[in-house]
This record gives structure tokens, sequence and C-alpha cells, in this order.
């Protein structure tokens, strides 16, 4: 690897933008997109990169260490494969493919060629996140029970004509979407789920794939997630609460339209009743792509498997993947 860890960004958009601004102790060298202005746009404001719209000759370069693959979701995985086989590491966004049987190909590419690859479940990076897990590791809350989530959006005018509304390009709707985070941050602190039900449908938007999904998650010891992700929110909302025997946590906003980010910490007394409470503000702004990267470097520094990998993105699918067959949409076959 160079002294210096090239990186090379595939898809320039609002993402690629994002990932390109979060690159400290790495330098941009190559921005590829289909689209030559985008990718100049991108280029033009880090001088030392150049643009393309090859996305194969950017990941051959000898200056590309690292491959950040920010494209619409039919395309994640071909990159990727590629990248793979060029010994490339890879930043790789979420879901990282579009159903579980294409993910088991990069799985099985990344490796048979030693790469390390990990996926942008950023949301762990998040500052009240981050402080909710470090609480719930040091035992703060006693025994996890269960877990409520909420997360959704209420999209655009034109939003059922954009690229997340056809399941040839997203693989899906809003459960692909925004629930595969809801349903790693869950994985992040309950464990592995062994039993998944749930509903995905249609219910206002003119598109072919889902806008809301429901979800129920239980593991072997039955700690469950109770999750709800919408498209049909109108008014953006992030909440998060998580249960233990002693205390609960709720995560609420996740700054910019979804409010400021914020951790109330409520510790049941020995009498219970009202509880012990302590709140946690992070105006700030969103710091978790910068943070996620950084990881990301020390993971191929130490040769150490990343905390996101695409094992977490394929527990995530296999969720996604079930919700949608029991709910009647036919993306896999």
């Amino acid at each position: 690897m160079n002294e210096i860890p090239g990186v090379a960004i595939i898809g320039c958009g609002f993402i690629g933008q994002k990932r390109a601004n979060a690159l400290k102790g790495a330098r941009l060298c190559v921005c590829a997109d289909l689209e030559a202005a985008r990718a100049d746009q991108l280029a033009t404001s880090h001088p030392e990169a150049e643009s393309t719209t090859d996305w194969r000759s950017a990941i051959h370069r000898e200056d590309v260490d690292i491959v950040i693959v920010a494209t619409t979701n039919q395309a994640l995985v071909e990159i990727g494969l590629e990248a793979a086989k060029a010994g490339k590491h890879i930043l790789v966004e979420k879901p990282a493919a579009r159903n579980v049987a294409e993910l088991d190909t990069l799985i099985n590419t990344a490796r048979k060629n030693d790469v390390l690859v990990r996926v942008g479940f950023n949301h762990r990076y998040h500052p009240a996140l981050l402080k909710a897990h470090e609480l719930m590791k040091a035992g703060e809350l006693g025994e996890l029970m269960f877990i409520r989530g909420r997360y959704g959006h209420g999209g655009r005018i034109g939003y059922d004509r954009e690229w997340r509304a056809n399941p040839v390009l997203s693989g899906g709707g809003e459960l692909i979407d925004q629930g595969v985070h809801l349903i790693d941050l869950s994985r992040w602190f309950l464990g592995d789920f062994i039993s998944t039900e749930g509903f995905a449908h249609t219910y206002f938007w003119d598109m072919p794939v889902d806008d809301n999904g429901f979800m129920l998650l239980k593991t072997g010891k039955s700690k469950t997630a109770f999750l709800h992700v919408s498209c049909t929110e109108w008014k953006n909302l992030f909440s998060f609460e998580i249960y233990g025997r002693n205390a609960k946590l709720h995560v609420e906003g996740l700054g910019g339209s979804y409010g400021i980010e914020r951790l109330s910490f409520y510790k049941m007394l020995p009498e219970m009743g009202p509880p012990d409470t302590t709140i946690w503000e992070y105006p700030r702004g969103d710091n978790s792509w910068t943070l996620e990267f950084a990881e990301f470097l020390e993971d191929i520094h130490l040769n150490r498997q990343p905390s996101a990998n695409l094992i977490d993105a394929r527990a995530a699918l296999v969720v996604v993947e079930k919700i949608y067959k029991d709910s009647g949409y036919d993306y896999y076959t």
C-alpha cells in the first residue's frame, strides 16, 4: 500500500461527495462516474484528483489502494467484484447488494483475494449511537430486553420516479433503503436474529416498490427488535429506543432535517417511579463518515476484519429478503 493510501470513488453523487469529504488520512486519486460532469465536478473540488467515466480503469490504477463504491444498488456488486479481483480494499455503500445471492458472490471473491470490505453502515458512528453502545457495553442497562426503532422521511415531488423506485436498480423500496440501517443497529446491540416476521407495503407512492416496512425480529434468547421504516413519514424522523432491565436509552434525531441528535438515559431507581435522567445533545453536525473511514484505515493497517462488514450486510439482507417474499414482492423471481 502507498504511504498515504490512494482512493478511487466510483459514483460521484450525493453520497460519493460525502465520502470524498471524509478522507482524512488518505488521498483522493480519481473520481469515476458514468456522467462525466459529475465526476469532473467532484475532482475539481479535490485538486489532486482526476476524473473519468471508466470506472474499471479507475480501480486498476497503481496509486489506488481503496475503492469506495457509492453507486446505485444494481452496480455495487459488479464494481466490488472488480475491485476485489484487483486486490483493492473496498468500502461499499449499504445495502452492498440487491439480494443475498448477489452479495454471496462478493463475499466469496473478497475472501479468495484476501481484501477487506467495509459496508457503509455509518449510523453506527453517530455520536449518540456510539455513546449508547458504550453505555450498553459497560452494563449500564443491565440485561437487554428489546428495541423499538422508527426511521422515516417524506420523499419529495417525483420521488416515485427516481432510481430507488425502480426495483431493477434498487432491489426494493424503503425496507432495503433505510430499513437495513435499523436492522444493522439492532443486531449491533442485541446480536443475531433467528426469527423474522414482518410486512412491506406500498401505501402512497405510485411505484412498484414498498414505501413502508414493519419488522419483528427475535434473537435466540427472545430479545426483540420492533422496527418501522417509512417514506410516508412527512416529517423526517429517527427514533431508536433500547430497553434494559435497569435502564432505557433513547436516541433521537440525526441532525439536519431529522432534528438535533440527542441521547436520553433513563436509569431506574431501586424504588422505581420516575427515573434518573441524563441527556446528551450533539448539535455539531454529522461526523460519522469521517469516523467510519478513519476506522477502515485502521482496519487495513492492522489487517483486521471491519466491524461493519459483508456478513453484517448479509444478515440485514436475509431479513429484508424474507419480508419481501412474505409480502408478495417478486424482486427475486
